[in-house]
């Protein structure tokens, strides 16, 4: 009997991970951890971008459908990242329509803390993104976030164009760091699935009021602020805490942190004057 040499195997080719809103806040961040671990990423986004070693952009829109095929062709693992004010159900449902086609084995999201508490349109709609996922037949895992402070920093920057800002005062946050987050998100993709939604809070439960006129005091900027009543179910539901978590810090900058660091948020606020 002769005894037959083998070469030994190439190892198999790991996909790329798709990161969808990758240009955004969170999913330039989520990026950039992906490529920090060498691993392949592809981005779909709404505009063209040039590429770079081991990171590919696929030009398409979620809401209206395009190229959402071409994007998660021959991917395992997604980190859902997209979102905006609206028709985030929309863009979960085509994703994860193209996704089951293909056999995505992971998709990662981000959804935010209320989704199935708040009686309003955003956080409805995040709430139909979540049953969307965990309905269909991809494996999953999910972050309810906090407000990012980026979020809350812009909120000033809109409020500081008027004179007298009124501000609902039973509304608080928890603001958190969206570097956290991000860092969360890969972890999770990284790790098999969970089939479950993880609450991320900051350090404190803060009122907007403070936030956005610390924000403000940050940037220079002097205006009146008026607290306002807040009616109906979903001011019942902020004034209980229906946008709160009882889970721990997650870490990452505080508020007063963030401010102290001067992001290019603040610089916007004082550019307003």
């Amino acid at each position: 009997m002769t005894s037959e040499s083998h070469s030994p195997r190439s190892p198999r080719p790991v996909p790329p991970i798709l990161v969808t809103g990758g240009t955004g806040t969170l999913g330039r961040l989520v990026v950039a951890l992906l490529r920090e671990r060498e691993l392949d990423v592809r981005v779909l986004s709404r505009n063209p971008h040039p590429g770079a070693p081991g990171l590919t952009f696929v030009e398409g829109d979620l809401v209206k459908d395009r190229h959402v095929g071409a994007a998660v062709a021959g991917i395992d693992t997604v980190i859902h990242c997209a979102g905006g004010p609206k028709h985030d159900d929309t863009a979960a449902s085509n994703l994860v329509r193209h996704a089951t086609k293909v056999g995505v084995g992971h998709l990662v999201f981000v959804s935010v803390i209320g989704a199935d508490r708040v009686p309003l349109g955003y956080f409805r709609r995040k709430a139909e993104v979540e049953r969307i996922i965990a309905d269909s037949a991809i494996a999953w895992s999910g972050v309810r976030s906090a407000q990012f402070h980026d979020f809350v920093a812009d909120l000033a920057g809109k409020a500081a164009k008027l004179p007298v800002i009124p501000l609902p005062k039973v509304i608080r946050f928890q603001p958190i760091e969206p570097g956290v987050v991000a860092a969360k998100l890969v972890g999770l993709a990284l790790a098999s699935p969970t089939f479950l939604l993880a609450d991320m809070v900051g350090p404190a439960k803060l009122p907007m009021i403070d936030l956005v006129r610390s924000a403000l005091d940050a940037a220079g900027k002097r205006r009146l602020i008026v607290p306002i009543p807040f009616l109906g179910a979903a001011g019942r539901a902020y004034s209980e805490g229906a946008n709160l978590s009882l889970a721990p810090d997650a870490g990452g900058q505080t508020w007063d942190d963030f401010l102290r660091a001067g992001r290019p948020e603040h610089a916007r606020i004082t550019a307003q004057r």
